[in-house]
């Protein structure tokens, strides 16, 4: 039976007198609570180095003295690391195990990994030159590149196995392979380069105590006043980044905290034909996605297109709706002209031969590759939302008995994001959300005015200028778009030629299977 490791250290703060205390030998560091200083032990003292800045309050349910389980192993959460990079911020907690183990229990697009740190393998690649999409060789295994942001340490918090940098920027690459693992390449330390894997988990899989009281993530008095039209807006989940003010449509970056300055853009359309979603914000439904059923709840909603080539006569677009559920985190169900699905971000990184992926088990098949952005939100993300938000996305769909399953790889210039889900009944979506069935057809008709007595002379004006605006928002190079993105000489540019070249492989209708996820927050 698992036991709490007895406290191996107690001295006092050097600066301030407070107890400070150690519940591993090992550890080498702490964060004094009371004055924020930056302890080292040394001997049987404590040397002061410096001094942390205060924590950004993110209203994270987890705090010092949490405890859980992993493996049948008992943890307690003992210390804190809070990093920031251009995309917001991203928090690492330092697990110690009552074996002795450390572990870092950290955030990754609106989920959660563990991982172990462990000593740098000989063959893992320089930190210079890598960028996300290639595939490197590290421990003996083959990686996708993931991601890769320059960082630094905004604050840290209780007892760490090894001081922390206060001062400086590093590189954090994100490695991911289709055992489902992640490690993380870094150079914090650049006398001794980190190394760490792991695997995403479920925080309700941890069976966590003492967390605090805003655990489901509801924060009801945490406010924001939206600095283009002044209205109060409330944000209701602590991992927000990005949130739409409800009278003007302006998208507010709260990404640095929330401040006197914030950033935004007002958005210059009004959804696609100015229509609301088919599935209202904050509605509540019983779904399966992928686990047992769930209580979702609908946050956030994007409008996307494709980005036609040349030759191309029409344009796409789609719909996908933010969910959360505060055990199981995030997901997204896609609304497209091919119909109804799910999908939620993935840890690892599916094998792809040629037009040929494999992911758990499933063997897919390619079925589009296109570029694309966002042209309309509302909502709150856990990403921060950026104006015309581009990516490039493969579409894959399961083979054989396995169909319905769906697979989505999206690349911008610094990150990969692969989806995985299921298609979904349009009968199943408008059940869970109480909605009329005939409220979620799979197709727009713009016809369907004819039955309601509108003229004809005016449906044709109503379709013309609807497909003025799709074109104004969408009509761009695919190519010329991916070239800015990713590079004259990138793999992403020269296929995009090929594929033009030979007419093949590009998108010509339907839509996403992949829930657009960035700037996700990185993890150790």
């Amino acid at each position: 039976m698992a036991t709490s490791p007895q406290r191996a250290y107690r001295a006092a703060c050097p600066n301030c007198g407070a107890p400070v205390e150690f519940a591993s030998a090992a550890s080498s560091s702490a964060v004094c609570s009371f004055c924020r200083s930056t302890l080292v032990r040394d001997g049987d003292a404590l040397r002061r180095i410096g001094v942390s800045a205060e924590l950004f309050d993110d209203h994270s349910p987890l705090q010092l003295g949490v405890r859980g389980t992993r493996q049948g192993v008992a943890f307690t959460l003992v210390g804190r690391l809070q990093y920031g990079y251009e995309g917001g911020t991203w928090n690492e907690w330092h697990a110690l195990f009552d074996n002795g183990r450390s572990a870092w229990l950290s955030e990754d697009n609106g989920a959660y990994v563990i991982a172990f740190d462990a000593p740098r393998p000989a063959d893992a690649p320089a930190l210079d030159g890598l960028r996300a999409g290639q595939r490197v060789l590290a421990d003996g295994r083959a990686w996708d590149v993931a991601s890769m942001v320059r960082a630094k340490l905004i604050a840290a918090q209780g007892e760490l196995p090894t001081p922390p940098r206060l001062e400086g920027e590093f590189t954090v690459v994100d490695l991911r392979n289709s055992a489902g693992e992640v490690a993380t390449l870094d150079d914090v330390d650049p006398q001794r380069p980190g190394w760490s894997v792991g695997r995403s988990v479920l925080l309700a899989e941890l069976a966590l105590q003492g967390l605090k009281e805003t655990s489901e993530k509801t924060l009801g008095a945490r406010g924001v006043e939206c600095p283009n039209c002044g209205t109060a807006l409330e944000v209701k989940l602590a991992t927000t980044q990005s949130l739409v003010c409800t009278n003007c449509a302006a998208v507010v970056d709260i990404s640095h905290g929330v401040g006197a300055d914030l950033v935004f853009y007002q958005q210059n359309n009004a959804g696609v034909a100015g229509a609301e979603p088919r599935i209202p914000l904050g509605s509540s439904g019983p779904l399966a996605l992928g686990g047992p059923l769930l209580p979702w709840q609908v946050v956030g909603y994007l409008e996307r297109c494709d980005i036609p080539g040349p030759g191309d006569d029409e344009t796409s677009f789609w719909r996908e709706y933010l969910l959360y559920n505060t055990t199981a985190g995030f997901a997204f169900i896609v609304d497209t002209e091919d119909g109804w699905s799910w999908v939620r971000p993935i840890t690892g990184a599916p094998a792809v031969r040629g037009e040929t992926a494999r992911w758990d088990g499933v063997d897919y098949r390619q079925r589009w590759a296109y570029a694309a952005k966002v042209t309309w939100v509302q909502g709150e993300f856990y990403w921060r939302v950026q104006r015309d938000e581009r990516a490039h996305v493969t579409d894959y769909e399961g083979s054989g008995s396995a169909a319905t399953k769906r697979l989505s790889r999206e690349q911008t210039a610094a990150e990969v994001t692969w989806s995985a889900g299921e298609t979904l009944p349009a009968a199943t979506v408008a059940d869970a959300f109480g909605l009329a069935r005939s409220a979620l057809p799979t197709d727009v008709v713009p016809t369907a005015f004819k039955a309601s007595g509108v003229p004809r002379a005016l449906i044709i004006f109503l379709v013309v200028m609807f497909a003025v605006v799709l074109f104004s928002q969408c009509g761009d190079d695919e190519c010329a778009e991916i070239k800015n993105t990713f590079g004259a000489a990138s793999a992403e540019f020269q296929q995009c030629q090929r594929n033009r070249a030979s007419g093949s492989g590009t998108r010509t209708g339907g839509g996403s299977y992949g829930g657009w996820s960035s700037g996700g927050g990185g993890h150790k």
